[in-house]
């Protein structure tokens, strides 16, 4: 627990980019790693 604590703190956890992409939607993205993914090669920032 102290660790998930540290990591939060100094940026040790990786972000998850499905909430901010512009593929977030419907059945848009077929990925596996979605809704959790960390990384992707077809990941646009929604904006």
């Amino acid at each position: 627990m102290i660790r998930q604590i540290l990591s939060a703190v100094f940026g040790g956890e990786k972000k998850i980019l499905c909430d901010t992409c512009r593929y977030d939607f419907g059945s848009a993205c077929k990925r596996p790693e979605r809704p959790n993914a960390t990384k992707c090669p077809d990941y646009k920032r929604n904006g």
